[in-house]
């Protein structure tokens, strides 16, 4: 009882919740990846793993990661909104543009953290949150890139006896969310599904990578 009591909190208080399958329309799949500029020396990799309050926060603790922004990617919509991503049929994850110093981290370690901090097995969700705009998917812009995931896939599917359902598709555009979804995790620290899902996952990573930590991380 009380954890069908818990379930459905997470549910009414996540960033949302809807049913669906994988919606990703080959024209994006097969299409040739998209490279992020280069600015000021940093660099831009793009991430989906569940709620991207959980993500976000979890690659902002990371040394070398000057940001991370939360926003819409792998959809065929234009300028999709929260609520149009939500209901499964724009195509989009929720996803994060990783902004970072490549001379302090790298994709490969970035690589690393992403797959360190989810559940690769989870189809179509992470945890509480589920729904195809809660895919995970990891981003490759180059031929490099799509080599590290294939070759980190391969040792996961070594370790796990469920498949691994992780979509690896070529970045193309990254929509900014809404405002009020930047940073959600430090100006809503007693959100339920804050309290009960991200800061746990947090935790978790924290446990597994400490030596990725930036100084003076916050509970």
């Amino acid at each position: 009882m009380k954890y069908l009591l818990l379930t459905l909190i997470f549910s009414l208080t996540a960033c949302g919740n809807s049913s669906g399958e994988t919606v990703t329309l080959p024209e994006i799949a097969n299409a040739e990846p998209v490279e992020a500029p280069v600015q000021n020396g940093l660099k831009k990799a793009y991430f989906a793993s569940g709620c991207f309050w959980c993500v976000e926060a979890v690659f902002e603790s990371v040394v070398g990661v000057k940001e991370a922004i939360s926003g819409y990617s792998g959809g065929h919509t234009e300028n999709p909104t929260y609520e149009e991503s939500n209901t499964g049929r724009t195509g989009h994850a929720e996803a994060v543009e990783v902004i970072y110093d490549p001379e302090i981290i790298d994709f490969e370690t970035l690589a690393d953290v992403y797959f360190g901090s989810m559940d690769p097995t989870q189809k179509n969700g992470q945890g509480p949150d589920m729904g195809s705009q809660y895919r995970s998917i990891i981003f490759y812009q180059n031929a490099q890139q799509k080599k590290i995931i294939e070759q980190k896939l391969k040792e996961l599917a070594e370790q796990y006896k469920k498949a691994i359902a992780v979509e690896v598709l070529p970045f193309q555009k990254f929509w900014k969310a809404e405002d009020y979804h930047q940073n959600y995790k430090k100006y809503n620290p007693n959100d339920p599904y804050i309290r009960n899902v991200s800061v746990p996952r947090m935790n978790r990573f924290k446990k597994k990578f400490p030596q990725l930590l930036k100084e003076n991380q916050p509970d």
